[in-house]
């Protein structure tokens, strides 16, 4: 079944909550008299080997730590038994907020029952924690909107809808086991299906899910740019023999683009007027150089500072016992509840808007990419 309807702003978004004046964390987890808790917050992150999550992991303990609060950062090597296990120990280090980007969003709830026993608070970071009603609230970006900006931008660049065609599209799907690569791919398709459809786009490699739902067919295990670049090699090998061209890659994020741009610079693909469209998702710093190198289009940018401040916020909220603010209690069911939501605006960045966007406001250094 597609997901078609916009989601909604229920609530204007909020400044960053004035400094607590008790934030530290005292005794171990102990909570207040008024209904505050004590600001001991374990932060559970999936890997080191994506550039965003060190950031996302840092930013946010520098943010807790200059307030007084006590925290415990993990990062889980991309093993589920491992993130399991380090939030355990975070349990029993009195961590009375627990904020968890999972690997596997199926897998935790047995964890975040123990965590609810503890009396903890559960956000769920970015990534949506599924089957559990032991997860409080859920800050992330729209991630549908991610998908339909890349959609939209192959539209646009193409300009399909007055452009003749066919035009040849090879799809790709983020980690199965990622909650958000349904949403990224559920975006994207649903503005290029209708092209499809047309006839307008075709997929020679036959890898076309027949909906929304069959995204997972064409997911790549744990966003790696191996797995994908090899199966980019076999697509090229198998369906572009002769003078046939890739004209659209869909890559839902900078990682799996990145083995994609390799697979296509093996196979003799240049930058240039016949090199393809193609998509990405974080502006990690390889992939914002290849997009000033012309070996990627674009990619679509998710201020991870936004998110870590919002989340950041939150905590404040719930350490002085304040309601929570958050702007969508309708889109995210994870099975057993729809969890209160914050959701914060991705934007596109294309060559031009380099410098301005990413340069500008410092989440980049231009040294970093070849400037």
């Amino acid at each position: 079944m597609s997901i078609t309807k916009k989601l909604l702003a229920l609530a204007g978004a909020g400044a960053l909550a004035a400094s607590l004046a008790a934030c530290s964390g005292g005794a171990a987890g102990g909570d207040s008299a008024d209904g505050a808790v004590d600001c001991n917050v374990g932060i559970s992150m999936p890997t080191r080997s994506l550039e965003r999550w060190i950031n996302d992991g840092e930013q946010l303990q520098k943010l807790l730590k200059d307030d007084g609060c006590t925290v415990d950062l993990q990062y889980a090597d991309n093993k589920t038994d491992q993130q399991i296990s380090q939030i355990q120990n975070q349990i029993a280090g009195g961590a009375k907020i627990l904020v968890v980007a999972s690997i596997d969003g199926k897998v935790l709830a047995p964890v975040l029952e123990e965590a609810k026993k503890q009396d903890a608070v559960v956000i769920a970071y970015d990534r949506l924690i599924n089957g559990t009603e032991n997860v409080d609230y859920y800050a992330t970006f729209d991630n549908y909107k991610v998908g339909q900006l890349q959609g939209q931008y192959i539209v646009d660049t193409l300009d399909l809808d007055n452009a003749d065609g066919p035009f040849n599209l090879e799809p790709f799907a983020g980690s199965p086991d990622d909650n958000n690569a349904k949403f990224f791919f559920s975006g994207a398709w649903d503005v290029l299906k209708p092209y499809i459809d047309s006839g307008k786009i075709v997929v020679p490699s036959g890898k076309a899910p027949a909906s929304d739902d069959d995204w997972a067919s064409i997911g790549i295990q744990g966003w790696a740019s191996d797995k994908a670049q090899a199966e980019m090699d076999n697509r090229l090998s198998s369906f572009y023999t002769g003078d046939k061209k890739v004209d659209i890659v869909l890559s839902p994020n900078d990682s799996l683009a990145i083995g994609i741009e390799a697979s296509l610079k093996s196979a003799g693909y240049k930058p240039g007027d016949d090199y393809p469209v193609i998509t990405g998702q974080d502006a990690d710093k390889a992939n914002v150089k290849a997009i000033l190198d012309g070996e990627q289009s674009m990619t679509v940018w998710k201020d991870t500072r936004t998110l870590g401040k919002q989340v950041f916020t939150m905590i404040q909220q719930i350490v002085k016992g304040d309601e929570v603010e958050v702007n969508d209690t309708k889109t995210y069911d994870n099975g057993k509840k729809v969890v209160p939501s914050y959701l914060l605006d991705p934007q596109v960045v294309t060559k031009d808007q380099v410098q301005e966007k990413l340069i500008d406001s410092g989440f980049v250094k231009a040294s970093d990419v070849g400037l």
